[in-house]
């Protein structure tokens, strides 16, 4: 049976690239769980910012991260239920937050430290297998960063009376 996604090309990008994060992420389950390690693939942006840079508000955290607020908030309230975050009014600002390793989340880092040394040298094998892969997709961030696909889907809709909306 034909692959109906790769079939599609660009038209199915955003399928095409859930698939491969699917499969991505699952293959570093499988290779966390087979090292008896229970880790979540969301936790690796958060916890390894605060690793990198000590305690951070999830504002900064999502904007280093670039992703949303609510999705740092939910790997912030995952991470703190399994120990491996703690958090403390931020001095700077009593309205936030400030995250921090737990002592339990420093070993945990420590433990994993190994480990993902041996993720960098298989993604950047795969990279290159791929064709740099990577530069491509920081050329399609850019385009979108330039023009949404709202906004091309938008300009290309064609209005009752016969012409092109405006964007």
């Amino acid at each position: 049976m034909a692959d109906y996604v790769a079939s599609m090309r660009g038209a199915a990008l955003g399928a095409r690239l859930r698939r491969l994060s699917a499969m991505i992420d699952g293959d570093a389950a499988r290779a966390y769980a087979a090292n008896g390690i229970l880790f979540e693939q969301r936790w690796f942006g958060v916890i390894n910012q605060l690793a990198l840079n000590g305690p951070m508000n999830v504002s900064r955290l999502a904007e280093a991260l670039g992703i949303s607020h609510p999705s740092v908030s939910e790997a912030r309230q995952s991470l703190e239920k399994a120990g491996l975050v703690q958090s403390a009014p931020d001095p700077a600002d009593s309205r936030r937050r400030l995250l921090t390793l737990s002592p339990a989340g420093t070993a945990f880092v420590a433990r994993l430290r190994p480990m993902w040394e041996v993720f960098d040298r298989a993604a950047r094998q795969l990279d290159a297998e791929a064709g740099e892969v990577t530069q491509a997709l920081e050329r399609l961030e850019q385009a979108l960063q330039r023009k949404s696909l709202y906004a091309r889907i938008m300009d290309g809709i064609d209005r009752p009376d016969g012409g092109a909306r405006e964007g």
